[in-house]
């Protein structure tokens, strides 16, 4: 039997750290991002682990959605002793006031921060419903979804409405007999390509520019190795998913 993890997202960042943190022998992995990451998949090589990767632009969330299911369909259940589905793609649009924006940019923010989650944690929970095997969702979420800032409405309104999602299908699945586990975790500040797009944007449209340059300045940032063994730990814990409407925090 084997241990199976969906992780979005995974050819960078914090996705790419916990895939790494994920290999092994026991794991199955199926990473989705618009790119296939050659190293991952070296490594994985090297750990005897599987690891598949798709390109797959999340953006077009219901032919992802369509595809995990597939997919999904196509496993015996018999042979998985636990599934589990990681949202952690997201983007955010160009830095600056609503009025200022492109539509097309924050539509792109908010169908790959929020529709493709939603759709892909249906697709997953759909095509696993009869599964006896303990499955979770670990939706990957921001302290920007609990607080507002200035700038970024597109990435702050996806956060916030994962958030709320993930506390709906929570309270869905506790009334089942095999209901999933769902969890919206915020890991904290890390040190990512969008810290680069924030610190390098025009102060006078992000007025809390200067406060990403000293988070950087002052080593205030975690690394997305030490997010991605939080969030893993977390994941591990006995008690994941035990109190559905809490269960939205940061770590």
């Amino acid at each position: 039997m084997h241990h199976l993890y969906i992780i979005t997202g995974a050819s960078r960042g914090l996705g790419l750290a916990l895939a790494r943190q994920l290999l092994s022998p026991a794991h199955r992995l199926l990473c989705l991002s618009r790119q296939v990451n050659d190293t991952l998949a070296e490594q994985a090589r090297a750990a005897g682990a599987s690891c598949e990767q798709w390109r797959q632009d999340l953006a077009e969330a219901p032919a992802a959605a369509q595809r995990l299911a597939t997919w999904l369909s196509g496993h015996d259940p018999r042979a998985v002793a636990s599934a589990t589905l990681i949202n952690n793609a997201g983007v955010i649009s160009r830095v600056g006031p609503l009025e200022d924006s492109e539509p097309n940019d924050l539509a792109h923010a908010l169908r790959v921060g929020l529709e493709a989650p939603l759709l892909l944690t249906g697709a997953f929970l759909q095509a696993t419903r009869d599964w006896t095997a303990p499955r979770k969702v670990l939706n990957v979420s921001s302290g920007l979804g609990r607080r507002a800032m200035a700038g970024s409405a597109a990435y702050c309104a996806a956060k916030a409405g994962m958030d709320h999602f993930s506390r709906c299908v929570a309270l869905e699945q506790a009334r089942l007999p095999h209901g999933a586990r769902i969890v919206s975790l915020a890991p904290g500040v890390i040190d990512t390509d969008m810290q680069v797009q924030l610190r390098q944007s025009d102060p006078a449209s992000f007025p809390d520019r200067e406060r990403f340059v000293q988070l950087q300045a002052q080593g205030l940032l975690s690394s997305p190795e030490e997010a991605a063994r939080r969030l893993l730990e977390h994941l591990a814990r006995p008690d994941f998913g035990a109190q559905p409407v809490a269960d939205v925090r940061e770590v």
